[in-house]
């Protein structure tokens, strides 16, 4: 069964995603932020990562920076509700 980690300080969030994850038959596993995070990956690697953008302490980039550079293949997705301004 395919493993995969969310990453997002809000539980919310958090829950939302893995129940539908799970209901199309993934495992997963929940971090509350970065660094508990890279000590998940470390204990159990898993086939994707869904990572939050912006979380207090390591935010997701940096996070991301960490695993690419111990784990380059890891495909990462990236979760933000960071919206962008209308220009003009």
């Amino acid at each position: 069964m395919p493993h995969v980690l969310v990453v997002d300080d809000d539980p919310t969030v958090s829950d939302v995603v893995r129940r539908y994850l799970e209901q199309d038959g993934f495992r997963v596993r929940l971090a509350a932020d970065g660094h508990a995070a890279l000590a998940a990956v470390a204990a159990d690697r898993p086939d994707l990562v869904v990572l939050d953008l912006m979380m207090p302490g390591l935010d997701g980039l940096e996070v991301c920076r960490r695993l690419r550079a111990r784990l380059p293949g890891l495909p990462v997705v990236m979760l933000t509700a960071l919206a962008r301004r209308p220009t003009g």
